[in-house]
């Protein structure tokens, strides 16, 4: 499939839009769609695909707009359905395609189907639309299993009627049951109203979960080797199935990413076979350690298994759900990070080794083959905010963890435009409230304009990838070639005529023989990449 045939999607870079922390374009101290929508030249001068934007749908904001009242509307938070459409046409006219999210597990508890079955009762057709239950022990006092909330504490909350409903997120957050027709009606006429609009896809939130065990098994009774009653289960594919013939009746390639937390590469690839969805998130990529062996052997799984369906693969390297890979590439994992779990960082960052590592990494991931995704301040080089005061923490998995997990607020903090103090151009200079979250007293030298225009900067480092890689041949979606290299250096080779080099060992390595350099992540010296470099050559 020639370049100029294949579907925008097999090898996109997509830039990820937390709204509430990008732009805030009417001074309330929260991003919004007006923001985003003055922003869309710089987005289009990095030199981006598409944005993957946060839920912008109607919320009571439990879980910072996953919790959905009505999927129909914008939250006046972030504007209005006119503003989304404006944004979605403006972004065309960039060349930019939009791709929001899709939040099928559960709706917000304010939703009016949610309502309505807390007011029918027990037994209720309405009920049926979610998952409840009655209590088991004396009185049904006790959930009716053993299910824990991803946010932490128990995934049941009674109801004054005595039945209790699943929510493996926050109570705010009841669990949909996708055994009810009315639940697969209801999200492809959702997923139609937003086509009709223009939108280029959908990135779907928890796309593992959504199917139940109807038999409601206790986790501590599950079998070895047993399909997990609740994530990742064969019947989701048949919701997908559907989807994507949805997507299909729109032009313009339309196309859905899945978030979907798998065990192995082989159940990732299922997501992906020809009749299904169209692109995943890497998330081992993601959860890789700076560590040469274990990145080429994740890649190798990576491209051989999504290789068996036909499927690109994408690589990201952080999200609104993880500490930023700045802050995780300068120290060490406590324990290894599995899918599901939260990271455990062990001692402080050295954030001048992780940033070094971080340019490295970005060189690294943007030669890989298929598509990569981008989020929002990681071309700044911002590290992760660790020392956010206990106060004004927001995030659910605080208070739900009995304040044992701080969340994931420290990777969600409003970025830095311009300007030597905070709120540094993330409002306009009228604002009438602060950010939502407080950034750093430090952030004037990695504001987008302190940067642009240096060279030796994050921002100005990315810029010139991007540009290379929509120019270059060799880069995008297709196949790539292990170079002999020594241990602890990773060298690719993609036709025509590239070559990437990473360093990822203690020692300085001589470059391959080459015609020039084309990107560099450092200084390069006689030749020799320094530790914890990259380079993108000819050959």
């Amino acid at each position: 499939m020639s370049p100029t045939t294949a579907p925008w999607w097999r090898s996109a870079v997509i830039y990820q839009v937390y709204v509430r922390s990008f732009a805030d374009g009417n001074g309330d101290g929260v991003g919004d769609i007006a923001g985003i929508r003055s922003r869309l030249p710089y987005l289009k001068s990095l030199g981006v695909d598409a944005l993957w934007i946060n839920p912008w749908y109607k919320s009571p904001m439990a879980d910072h707009g996953y919790d959905v009242a009505d999927y129909r509307e914008i939250d006046p938070l972030f504007g209005t359905v006119t503003e989304a459409e404006q944004l979605i046409e403006e972004a065309h006219a960039h060349g930019i395609r939009i791709v929001p999210d899709i939040v099928p597990n559960h709706s917000s508890d304010q939703h009016a189907w949610f309502r309505a079955a807390l007011a029918a009762g027990p037994g209720s057709p309405e009920r049926e639309r979610y998952v409840f239950r009655p209590g088991r022990g004396v009185d049904g006092a006790l959930p009716p299993n053993d299910w824990d909330s991803r946010f932490g504490g128990p995934a049941w909350t009674r109801v004054t009627d005595g039945e209790w409903y699943l929510h493996l997120f926050t109570p705010q957050q009841p669990d949909l049951n996708w055994q009810h027709p009315d639940v697969h009606a209801e999200f492809e006429s959702v997923l139609r109203f937003w086509f009709e609009r223009g939108v280029d896809g959908f990135r779907i939130d928890v796309a593992h979960g959504l199917v139940k065990d109807p038999e409601l098994p206790d986790l501590a009774k599950a079998r070895h080797g047993q399909a997990h009653p609740f994530w990742d289960r064969d019947e989701v594919h048949d919701i997908y199935r559907a989807w994507r013939k949805v997507a299909d009746d729109y032009p313009g390639d339309r196309a859905f990413v899945a978030e979907a937390w798998t065990d192995t590469p082989e159940r990732l690839a299922a997501y992906l076979r020809p009749n299904g969805l169209h692109t995943a998130f890497n998330f081992d990529y993601l959860m890789t350690d700076w560590n040469a062996r274990d990145l080429r052997a994740v890649i190798d799984d990576t491209l051989a298994m999504l290789g068996t369906v036909g499927a690109p693969a994408t690589w990201v390297m952080s999200n609104h759900d993880v500490m930023r890979h700045a802050s995780r590439y300068g120290r060490k994992a406590a324990r290894k990070w599995v899918a599901n779990e939260s990271y455990v960082p062990a001692g402080p960052a050295d954030l001048e080794l992780g940033t070094r590592r971080a340019r490295a990494a970005a060189l690294l991931t943007l030669a890989l083959p298929g598509g990569a995704y981008v989020y929002q301040g990681e071309e700044l080089g911002l590290p992760e905010v660790e020392d956010l005061p206990e106060e004004v923490l927001q995030d659910p998995v605080w208070e739900r963890s009995g304040r044992t997990d701080r969340g994931r607020d420290g990777c969600r903090v409003p970025i830095p435009w311009s300007g030597r103090t905070a709120p540094y151009g993330f409002s306009p200079e009228d604002a009438t409230a602060a950010p939502w979250l407080p950034q750093p007293a430090d952030w004037a030298r990695r504001t987008v304009e302190a940067q642009t225009g240096d060279e030796t900067s994050m921002l100005e480092l990315y810029r010139s990838a991007l540009v290379l890689r929509r120019r270059h041949p060799a880069l995008g979606d297709g196949d790539l070639t292990w170079l002999d290299a020594p241990d602890g250096v990773l060298a690719l080779r993609r036709v025509p005529g590239f070559v990437c080099v990473v360093n990822l060992s203690a020692e300085p390595y001589r470059l391959p023989e080459h015609n020039s350099v084309l990107l560099t992540s450092g200084p390069v010296e006689n030749n020799r990449l320094a530790p914890d470099q990259a380079a993108w050559l000819t050959v």
